[in-house]
């Protein structure tokens, strides 16, 4: 397997100049340093490195002068020579390659990357790079980068950039994080972030998976893997450039408002993945997950010795999401049993400044039969012990088997005090309101394994091409005879055809200008609302038909005029990494003042749907307000799985606006609809 090869080598072939100072030179004392055994110096001089005392480095002119077992090459030689080194790799057998050497593509040099990849596919050699930091497998011994060592661990590491990652790697050690698996694959010119992604999945010594990124280039590819290792290991992500909107040139609200990071976001929280707004909080996570068991709830206890730092706490828990319930009468109770009554126990638990090891441990272990999880806060002087806080918390984790985290600060020994809870497995967070923000995206977590979103199978049939036209009435008729629910309406062509056709519909009515030179027709009063009769049917056709002079006026689109209801937007677009992505949202005038609109990565199944429904920061006026009652959720779902449908039956389909989409107590209904081409 690639993978061994890459991970857990016999033995690690480095090439380039063994001069101090240069590359080849510090990987080869990085790999001693990891505890690499078989490790040879491949350079034209075949000079190796002899100033490790206890370790002698043999130097080969070629690596097919090495009589042992080479499975790993580790090339620092200068980017010319990189394919001819590849070449004897290839000659020698190996399978695996780290290519450190940069001055490639990222330099303009894609006739360099080029020769690369016709010698690797020659030899069936599969590499991390060029332009890479290397490769890390702690288990394994192996240390084949410039970055820092990190401690072993659970928690692997891949990142799109060698910066990001020394900075990842350098993040672990300083706080303790073990490390399981580390990669930087740099230009990802062969193995990349997809192919480690599926490979992290069935890694034994890997728990957590954290990773960096800047780009997607296969987006469904990726996806897919993504929400196959999720099921299994806790994926957290940082990508860069999130405040980027993307180049799409939109003519649609929904392709206005879809900018490129909301729709990542979108896909990540589908695929059941994490994501992080900075490195800081991914570590946050990752803590939580590599040390603490799985997070089955979010109601949280917090006890502390300190009332602010527990209403902090408190208050950052109500904004991400999580509960913080009062104990109930009966465990208040059991809780003053133990504590002093000038106890504070309601929630956060406050044992005040006089609390001991053993309240908090004898608090925790008894609250917890309530809880999902907890958060322990002390807050000590410089003259009082911590460590006592610290064994209390630790036996109360034992005993409940639920996540608890700490948050210790001051205190003659409050080193020695941490180091008890990092023994006993208990994270350390430089604030409650961190570990808390962490324990929500922990929840979030364990809530989207247990019911998966994903995306649908492919409806069936081939794709079809859509009609020449697709004026409002042509997309409504597409609609409705792909089970979308479409508003009655009535295409005219005429005075009399109006005054007819309103009179079957029923007054009032609204009648629409039809052009395809008439995008927007409110903007030049296009739209006639509220039409009585026959006669006002005549009047506003003639009015339209002025509008339209000269604009390749097509007639009016007519329909009954409806009772307020609750306008949405649903609509399409084509993501240029992910595909077609269905939206829902906040609609009618509000939908670009608010913007209030989630996007799922399209088709889409009924759960997703509701999901939707319930993501936006208006869900509330969907379930009913001052005496309305919920909408029909069961319509608007299937309204919605229905359009996410529309890309995989129509190729040339660009962009979708029903808007709006009125929804009632016992319907909804798309008023408007509009289609482009592309």
């Amino acid at each position: 397997m690639v993978y061994d090869a890459l991970f857990s080598p016999k033995g690690v072939a480095v090439f380039g100049s063994v001069k101090p100072g240069k590359l080849a030179n510090v990987l080869i004392h990085r790999l001693i340093e990891g505890g690499m055994e078989k490790i040879y110096a491949v350079n034209p001089k075949g000079q190796g490195v002899a100033d490790v005392p206890g370790k002698e480095v043999k130097g080969y002119p070629s690596v097919l002068d090495i009589e042992d077992v080479v499975d790993l090459a580790v090339i620092a030689a200068p980017a010319a020579t990189v394919p001819a080194v590849l070449e004897d790799c290839g000659k020698k057998g190996i399978q695996a390659a780290a290519i450190i050497t940069s001055g490639f593509s990222e330099a303009g040099n894609r006739e360099g990357e080029e020769a690369i990849l016709a010698v690797s596919r020659k030899y069936g050699i599969r590499f991390v790079g060029p332009n890479c930091a290397g490769v890390v497998s702690t288990q394994d011994h192996l240390l084949a980068t410039l970055e820092t060592r990190p401690p072993e661990g659970n928690i692997a590491i891949i990142s799109q950039s060698g910066a990001v990652g020394g900075s990842l790697m350098a993040m672990a050690k300083a706080q303790g994080l073990g490390v399981s698996k580390f990669v930087s694959f740099g230009n990802g010119l062969d193995l990349n972030m997809l192919e480690f992604l599926g490979w992290l999945k069935d890694d034994p010594h890997t728990k957590v998976v954290a990773c960096y990124m800047e780009s997607v280039h296969d987006g469904r590819a990726f996806l897919k893997t993504l929400a196959e290792l999720a099921k299994v290991k806790p994926v957290v992500i940082v990508k860069a450039g999130r405040s980027s909107a993307g180049s799409r040139a939109a003519l649609s609200h929904t392709g206005s408002m879809a900018g490129a990071d909301g729709v990542f976001d979108a896909a990540i929280r589908q695929c059941g993945a994490v994501r992080a707004m900075s490195l800081e909080e991914m570590f946050d996570i990752c803590k939580g997950f590599a040390m603490l068991p799985p997070v089955q709830g979010k109601r949280l206890l917090v006890v502390t010795n300190s009332g602010g730092p527990g209403v902090m706490a408190t208050d950052r828990a109500e904004e991400v999401g999580l509960t913080m319930p009062e104990p109930t009468d009966g465990m208040k109770e059991s809780l003053y049993e133990f504590l002093p009554s000038f106890a504070s126990v309601k929630n956060p638990l406050d044992i005040t400044v006089e609390g001991t090891g053993e309240q908090y441990e004898e608090s925790l272990e008894t609250a917890l039969q309530e809880y999902d999880a907890a958060l322990a806060l002390y807050i000590g002087t410089p003259y009082l012990k911590s460590v006592p806080i610290a064994e209390g918390i630790a036996a109360a984790a034992r005993k409940s088997g639920k996540p608890i985290a700490a948050h210790i600060e001051v205190g003659s020994d409050i080193q020695e005090a941490r180091e008890i809870l990092a023994r006993a497995g208990i994270p350390h967070y430089e604030s409650g309101e961190r570990f808390v923000s962490a324990l929500s995206k922990m929840a979030a977590y364990e809530e989207r394994r247990r019911a998966p979103l994903g995306t649908a199978p492919l409806p069936a049939g081939e794709l079809k091409p859509l009609p020449a036209e697709l004026l409002e009435p042509d997309a409504k008729q597409l609609l409705r005879e792909n089970g979308v629910a479409v508003q009655q309406y009535a295409f005219v062509h005429s005075e009399a055809e109006a005054a007819a056709e309103a009179a079957k519909l029923g007054f009032p009515v609204v009648m629409k200008i039809v052009s395809p030179q008439i995008l927007h027709k409110s903007d030049v009063g296009g739209v006639i609302l509220n039409i009585g009769d026959e006669a006002g049917a005549r009047s506003a056709f003639r009015k339209l038909a002025q509008i339209g002079a000269g604009k390749d006026f097509r007639g009016a689109i007519l329909s009954k005029m409806l009772p307020p209801g609750r306008e949405l937007i649903i609509g399409l677009i084509r993501d240029a990494t992910f595909g077609p992505v269905v939206a829902f949202g906040l609609g009618g005038i509000y939908t670009e003042v608010f913007q209030d609109v989630v996007f799922r990565v399209a088709p889409i199944r009924e759960e997703t749907a509701r999901e939707m429904m319930a993501g936006i920061k208006a869900h509330k006026l969907l379930e009913g307000v001052r005496g309305q009652g919920p909408v029909d959720f069961d319509r608007l779902a299937a309204l919605l799985v229905h359009v996410s449908e529309l890309p995989f039956r129509y190729r040339d389909l660009k962009e979708m606006d029903l808007n709006p989409v009125f929804a009632y107590e016992d319907t909804a209904v798309a008023v408007d609809a509009r289609m482009l081409k592309g």
